[in-house]
């Protein structure tokens, strides 16, 4: 009975895509949906997987994968692109939505001790092995990809050439930068602009990293790290950014950010906030997948909630950009630098990076890819920029984003 539940499940999914898949099952037995090249293969090993993928759908589909009940083999993008052709209902979405309110119940953010150990499950795994996927810079949030761009190293540069331009600095201005990861947003915020930066991050790998990048890079005095939750912070400064950070907030505690980001910031002062991030407010939009086994705790927050909580502390709205279908380049980037280099990533340490590490990893870099292209998703990537009060003085134009020379001087 249940060998026949799953080939049914798989022969209807089967019929509402045209993606080419193949799928065999525990007694050796094949299904294919075409008689197309496969985009992707599935291996059913145990009835522990059947029966996951049927109670919880497409989420216990990549549990069963991770866990090594299911091998993938082929596009992973591709079977997530699914989605757009057969969703799932019922008793597996009532079921993940279940487990998403228990989520948020047990690892919300509203807690800062919680929200600092929420942040180190995912960037406190260890420098080098982030190193070894992401640019040589080292900037993990969505990248710029600029016309005729071909490589994500030019495009995370970029990116933060953009970003930057975006805030109008001057020599002299202090600026925060809330998660700045390993700090090459406020390293090229001194060399090009001589602004005085602050990184606001309770992530003890990154901010070790990031520290002896400063010493090596004689920038003592003027780039510090407060290893502190953002709520956490009481100093004002001329700037503000925050890229692929807002995201951690958490559910309920937008409002929370949005407050810090207002007081951070002095009359009139500029800001920047890019973030992933649903049209409105919806918990389900966000997923137990990747708040399980990415970012617990996290939330995308909605679009249109964050304006409302903006003007309701007298932040101004100057302008905003969806770079969308950028972060699907990017993450696809990543992905394959993953791949590419994974044999070099064990090495580091075989038993913290094992295989089930891999299978994770992956499932979370491909899937989150396909996310950004998906049809009927309606996540975005927004960057908004902001002011203290209604400005008197920003361009009314975006003409000078693309006059601002972006070489690497």
């Amino acid at each position: 009975m249940l060998s026949r539940i799953v080939k049914y499940v798989w022969s209807y999914a089967g019929t509402q895509t045209k993606i080419p898949f193949e799928v065999t099952f525990i007694d050796k037995t094949t299904y294919r949906n075409t008689e197309k090249e496969p985009a992707f293969r599935i291996t059913h090993r145990t009835r522990r997987g059947y029966w996951r993928c049927i109670i919880f759908g497409g989420v216990g589909l990549a549990e069963s994968y991770i866990l090594g009940d299911v091998d993938i083999d082929g596009d992973l993008e591709a079977l997530v692109l699914m989605r757009d052709d057969f969703s799932g209902g019922g008793l597996a979405f009532t079921l993940n939505r279940i487990r998403n309110i228990w989520h948020e119940w047990r690892f919300s953010n509203k807690s800062i001790e919680q929200a600092k150990e929420n942040a180190k499950f995912h960037y406190n795994r260890g420098t080098e092995m982030f190193r070894l996927y992401l640019d040589k810079t080292m900037t993990y949030t969505c990248a710029y990809w600029k016309e005729g761009t071909t490589d994500v190293d030019t495009a995370e540069w970029d990116k933060v050439e953009h970003s930057l331009a975006k805030l109008r600095l001057e020599p002299g201005m202090t600026m925060v930068d809330v998660g700045s990861g390993w700090g090459s947003v406020l390293f090229r915020a001194y060399e090009k602009y001589g602004v005085i930066g602050t990184n606001v991050s309770p992530t003890p790998d990154q901010n070790r990293a990031m520290q002896e990048d400063i010493e090596r890079r004689g920038l003592t005095g003027k780039v510090h790290i407060k290893e502190i939750d953002f709520r956490e912070d009481t100093e004002v400064y001329d700037r503000y950014v925050s890229l692929g950070v807002y995201e951690h907030a958490g559910y309920n505690q937008l409002e929370d950010w949005i407050r810090v980001m207002a007081q951070s910031l002095k009359p009139g002062g500029i800001g920047l906030l890019h973030f992933i991030g649903n049209i409105r407010r919806d918990l389900e939009g966000t997923g137990i997948f990747i708040r399980k086994y990415v970012f617990p705790g996290g939330y995308l927050p909605g679009l249109a909630e964050t304006i409302e909580i903006m003007d309701k502390y007298d932040l101004e709205i100057l302008d905003i950009e969806n770079l969308r279908r950028h972060y699907n380049k990017t993450l696809h980037a990543w992905a394959q630098n993953f791949d590419r280099n994974w044999e070099q990533i064990k090495a580091l340490d075989s038993h913290l990076y094992d295989e089930k590490f891999r299978r994770q990893w992956r499932f979370y870099l491909y899937s989150c890819a396909a996310v950004f292209v998906q049809e009927r998703s309606s996540i975005g990537l927004f960057q908004i920029t902001f002011s203290k009060g209604r400005t008197k003085s920003y361009p009314m134009t975006r003409e000078f984003l693309y006059s601002t020379d972006a070489t690497r001087s």
